[in-house]
């Protein structure tokens, strides 16, 4: 039996000023979909300013809304295949 490789590319930018950072999560799937997500970070006015810190945040929050877009794509492709609802797909 055959086994085919497939690699995902996610593309990250960030926009930040002195107190947010902003990211979004591009990801084109093989089947010519595009999925993009958000993630926000906001530094407290007593935090140093850590650049670093707050596109690790910001990242993590819109790879999240990432991987939750996705499952939710999964499941309405489970569902239209099959004809029924299936059952929730969990993280």
């Amino acid at each position: 039996m055959m086994h085919t490789t497939v690699g995902w590319h996610i593309e990250m930018e960030f926009m930040e000023d002195d107190q947010h950072t902003r990211a979004v999560a591009l990801v084109r799937l093989p089947d010519g979909s595009e999925v993009r997500a958000h993630g926000r970070a906001s530094r407290h006015s007593i935090d140093t300013h850590q650049p670093r810190v707050g596109e690790e945040i910001a990242g993590a929050r819109a790879l999240n809304e990432l991987a939750m877009q996705l499952l939710t794509k999964a499941h309405e492709e489970i569902d239209a295949e099959s004809g029924r609802i299936s059952h929730p797909i969990h993280v």
